[in-house]
């Protein structure tokens, strides 16, 4: 396996930013786009579960028609890809068993041999150890994969700009989501930078690395 540098890492996360304004003549080329698709599908989640979908849009008159949806920004129209994250709910012991059964078929164990693990998440899904939102549980695994997403794209010089501002069920209504059993969490358009976003410029601000971690021997 290859492995990058400490600064090509570092000067990915220093340029990567909350794009404000992308160059909407300017498209991520297929093998690029290729590769972000499967880092979606790479990303992590409790129990292995995947409990979302990702829509993606280039269609100009379907982003053209998310944009009242989105509060007016031109991010999500002038992007070259939009990706719309959404989340599974209510998830079942039918997702369970799904889940149980690509695990056999892509790891070759025998399904008996899961099915200790299939009780217990299934057991965590009906009766939660502790308090939980299932809802709230399955829309962290969703945030997960979206931060995947972005620290991706920014290593291949793709830039990003995630978004909550925006109508959930006007999104679902949009993308056809409605009574599909997934409702929209977030959006993230990605494509290329204009020349002329200020915002690309702006020096980081974060808070001093002495101030946010604490170190325990």
């Amino acid at each position: 396996m290859k492995t990058i540098d400490t600064e090509t890492l570092l000067d990915a996360q220093n340029r990567r930013y909350a794009t404000k304004q992308f160059d909407p003549a300017k498209k991520i080329p297929a093998v690029l786009w290729d590769a972000l698709e499967q880092t979606l599908v790479l990303s992590p989640s409790s129990f292995g579960l995947q409990p979302w979908k990702f829509v993606v849009i280039t269609n100009q008159a379907t982003k053209d028609a998310l944009l009242p949806q989105s509060w007016g920004q031109r991010q999500v129209a002038d992007a070259s890809h939009l990706v719309v994250f959404a989340v599974k709910h209510p998830l079942t012991a039918g997702d369970v068993r799904r889940h149980i059964e690509r695990t056999a078929e892509v790891q070759g164990t025998p399904l008996e041999k899961l099915a200790g693990f299939e009780k217990i998440v299934a057991g965590f899904l009906e009766k939660p150890p502790y308090p939980l939102d299932l809802k709230e549980w399955s829309t962290r695994q969703v945030y997960i994969a979206l931060g995947n997403f972005m620290i991706s794209a920014a290593l291949l010089g793709v830039d990003t700009c995630p978004m909550e501002g925006l109508d959930p069920a006007g999104y679902d209504k949009v993308l056809g989501l409605e009574g599909q059993g997934y409702f929209t969490v977030a959006a993230c358009p990605a494509g290329y930078r204009a020349g002329d976003d200020k915002n690309a410029v702006l020096p980081k601000v974060r808070f001093a690395k002495k101030d946010v971690m604490v170190y325990h021997s």
